[in-house]
């Protein structure tokens, strides 16, 4: 029994690692998000991360990396995360519908020159689309977290579809990427 659950582990390790690798194929569109960002917040702008379950928790933590720090002692950063009110998100769920909790607070938030990134590993939740929707209405620039599926991509200037269908597996890879970005942004700003 303990063979056969050491056997799984590593298989499961294995193909994660294999994934990430895999992910090399995005190096570009990663330092083309992380240089949008950088100069949104050269110029001023703001980043608004979203997402839904795991998605919503890989926002709210790419958002704390740049308002924390990440790697620098450093200023804080403009980042939010549009999913950690939940008496806005349930009241414009409520009120309107779930599909605008994200679109509604990035039409009051946005300005041009502001980076929405949505997150979605199924490439189709249709408040995080929404949201980048808005964001391009605002002048905003758009990134997009996801997999091999989904509508996103066509949402998106810059999506960053990673090469599976394995939700799991895109989590830990879409923070590996949210990591990446964070690391960029701030060796261009802060060197």
């Amino acid at each position: 029994m303990i063979a056969s659950k050491s056997r799984r582990i590593q298989t499961y390790l294995e193909e994660g690692a294999a994934l990430r690798l895999s992910s090399l194929s995005l190096s570009e569109k990663i330092i083309e998000a992380a240089e949008a960002i950088t100069l949104s917040f050269q110029n001023g702008g703001k980043l608004m991360t979203f997402g839904n379950g795991g998605s919503a928790a890989d926002a709210q933590h790419i958002a704390a990396e740049f308002t924390g720090r990440f790697r620098h002692h450093r200023g804080a950063l403009p980042a939010i995360a549009l999913t950690t009110n939940s008496s806005e998100v349930t009241a414009i769920a409520n009120d309107y519908k779930f599909e605008d909790v994200f679109s509604r607070q990035v039409r009051g938030l946005a300005k041009p020159g502001d980076v929405a990134m949505g997150i979605s590993t199924s490439g189709n939740s249709k408040n995080v689309l929404n949201g980048l929707a808005a964001a391009r209405e605002a002048g905003g620039r758009t990134i997009g977290l996801t997999g091999l599926k989904g509508d996103i991509q066509a949402y998106c200037e810059i999506s960053l579809a990673v090469p599976s269908d394995n939700t799991s597996f895109l989590q830990e890879v879409h923070i590996a990427i949210g990591h990446l970005i964070c690391l960029l942004v701030e060796e261009d700003l802060f060197g």
